[in-house]
C-alpha cells in the first residue's frame, strides 16, 4: 500500500509553464550581468591618470580668470576662477581666486590668495597701498614683496599669459625666499 498515485511524466514539448520559467531566470541573468559587469569593470580598471602637464600649465590647463581690459594700472582686483582637478575617477571643479595688478606698462602679475606665513587670505589695503594679512600682520607691497610680519617670503605668483583680452592663470609658483 504505497504510493497509489500515479507518476506523471513530464512532457517534452514545450509548455507554458516552462517558457514562464524560462523567461523569468533570463530576466534575473539579465540583471545581474547589468548590476555585475559595472562592479566588475570598476573593481578591476585602474583609475584614470592626472592628465599630464605641459610646462608652465597646471594639470595641462590654464584658466580664464577675467577681462583683461577692466583692469587699472596700479590697482590690485580680487579675480575669482574655476579650475578643474581631476581626482582619480572624479573631476572636481574648485573654486580660487589671484590677486591682480596690471603695471603702467601693461604687464600683469597674478598673486595667489593666500599669505606665505600660514595661507591665511590678505586683503589689499587702498588708505596704506598695501596688501595686509590681518591674522598675524604681514604687510606686502604692491610687488608682492614682504615688508613687515612674520610672513617668510614674498606671495606666490600664478603663470599667466593674455588671450584674446583675457588674463589666462596657469601654475602657481611659490616664490623664492628672498626678499630682492
Amino acid at each position: 500500500m504505497g504510493n497509489d498515485l500515479p507518476v506523471v511524466p513530464e512532457p517534452k514539448e514545450p509548455t507554458r509553464r516552462r517558457l514562464y520559467v524560462l523567461a523569468i531566470q533570463g530576466m534575473g541573468a539579465l540583471m545581474g550581468a547589468a548590476m555585475g559587469i559595472p562592479a566588475i569593470a570598476y573593481l578591476f580598471s585602474a583609475p584614470r591618470a592626472p592628465q599630464e602637464s605641459a610646462p608652465g600649465q597646471s594639470n595641462g590647463q590654464w584658466v580664464e580668470a577675467g577681462d583683461v581690459a577692466s583692469l587699472t594700472p596700479n590697482e590690485p582686483v580680487e579675480m575669482a576662477f574655476r579650475r578643474n582637478r581631476v581626482d582619480g575617477w572624479k573631476v572636481i571643479s574648485e573654486k580660487g581666486s589671484a590677486w591682480v595688478v596690471k603695471r603702467p606698462d601693461q604687464s600683469i602679475t597674478a598673486f595667489g590668495s593666500q599669505c606665505t606665513h600660514l595661507g591665511c587670505a590678505y586683503h589689499w589695503d587702498d588708505g596704506k597701498d598695501q596688501f595686509i594679512c590681518p591674522c598675524h600682520n604681514s604687510l606686502f607691497s604692491l610687488d608682492g614683496k614682504v615688508l613687515a610680519g612674520p610672513a617668510p617670503r614674498p606671495l606666490d605668483r600664478y603663470e599667466t599669459k593674455i588671450e584674446n583680452g583675457k588674463l589666462m592663470l596657469g601654475t602657481l609658483r611659490e616664490s623664492s625666499g628672498s626678499q630682492s
